[in-house]
């Protein structure tokens, strides 16, 4: 799927903050890089929209990228022309990027807003700050969807389900990565949870994991866009489907579709801002107004209230409450809810950090047997 570009414009009101900053030291336009679907949805809802309302002179795009960040940030880097102004990333591309220096490092406590109370930026994210160029904004799991008028009687409760084609047959979707692929492979051929980076470390491992693949390889539609696995879910066209929880929520909840979810093995992981390295002062200047705005407590509040992720703040957790336009308590549906968090997978970030670039080759090696 080519990246789409969205031009926002506004009509908002012009707002004394906004005039204030009409001097030229800002740049009027922001390209941001992030998922699409509902995520960048709520992204717009909860920073972008406010933001242009007191900003109505300044301009966004959107680049639905985000899965490409890190080669495509390479090539621009490269090339000597970086289009992009604030990316959205994985806490783990976060890290490979930063130690390349294709992205900034951030001093948070300068750049970002204090909480409420005035605890430091740092103090409020806390160990979520995994990179000096990381400014977390979300905790999602990535996990399955299952149709539930095409698995019979018996709704599958356990992950390694979607290796059981006798029992479920039909198509499966998986993101087109070996990351959480690789995981829950080893784990339903019997390695234990405690076990997997190290045996996933090993030749002898990632043939093992790819070997598990390969019994469900022919069924198996890969998807490189979030947005993909509920729609091939809301059309039938698959029975199970990994994505992030969040677009899981928005086609169960939001849409009525006949899907439910399958917590078990969710991987935990990151997401966050990363600001380009090498932006003009003008550029650079609009980002870090539009960072400190849109990552401060109550705009990650207010994005949970259109989609089930965990704000990353500590400060914004107490002000989740009702979804915006269905009235219900988000609380349950967060992939930190206790009910949610039976058997959970923590995705190693920098483990991945360090062996992203051998894994993808050899996957994709695999995917072109």
């Amino acid at each position: 799927m080519k990246p789409t570009k969205i031009l926002l414009a506004t009509t908002a009101l012009v707002a004394a903050t906004g005039a204030a900053n009409a001097d030229g030291h800002m740049a009027n336009e922001m390209t941001l890089v992030s998922w699409g679907g509902a995520y960048q949805a709520s992204q717009v809802k909860a920073y972008v929209e406010p933001y242009l309302a007191m900003h109505p002179e300044v301009k966004v795009i959107w680049d639905e990228s985000s899965a490409e960040a890190t080669a495509k940030m390479r090539a621009m880097t490269e090339a000597g022309n970086v289009t992009w102004d604030l990316v959205d990333a994985t806490a783990s591309d976060a890290m490979r990027m930063c130690d390349e220096g294709l992205i900034e490092e951030l001093d948070h406590d300068a750049v970002l807003a204090a909480a409420p109370d005035g605890t430091s930026a740092s103090e409020d994210f806390g160990d979520l700050i995994v990179s000096d160029c990381f400014v977390p904004q979300i905790v999602y799991s990535t996990t399955f969807g299952y149709r539930t008028d095409m698995v019979g009687d018996t709704a599958p409760t356990s992950v390694c389900a979607i290796f059981d084609t006798d029992a479920y047959p039909g198509k499966r979707a998986l993101q087109k990565r070996p990351i959480d692929n690789m995981e829950w492979a080893l784990f339903c051929d019997g390695v234990a949870k405690d076990d997997i980076y190290d045996t996933l470390s090993t030749d002898e491992g990632v043939a093992q994991a790819l070997a598990k693949l390969d019994t469900i390889k022919s069924d198996v539609v890969w998807w490189t866009a979030g947005a993909e696995t509920p729609q091939l879910l809301a059309d039938g066209e698959v029975v199970f489907g990994s994505t992030f929880n969040g677009r899981l929520f928005s086609a169960i909840a939001e849409q009525d579709q006949p899907i439910g979810m399958l917590w078990d093995m969710q991987s935990y992981d990151l997401d966050g801002w990363v600001v380009p390295a090498g932006l003009s002062e003008d550029r650079k200047a609009r980002v870090m107004d539009f960072l400190k705005f849109a990552t401060d407590t109550q705009r990650l509040a207010d994005q949970a209230k259109f989609i089930s992720y965990g704000p990353a703040r500590a400060s914004s957790a107490p002000l989740v409450g009702m979804h915006a336009t269905l009235g219900i308590d988000m609380a349950p549906h967060m992939p930190t809810d206790p009910a949610n968090a039976t058997n959970v997978h923590v995705y190693d970030y920098e483990w991945w950090a360090d062996n992203r670039d051998d894994l993808d080759a050899k996957f994709q090696a695999w995917l072109a047997k």
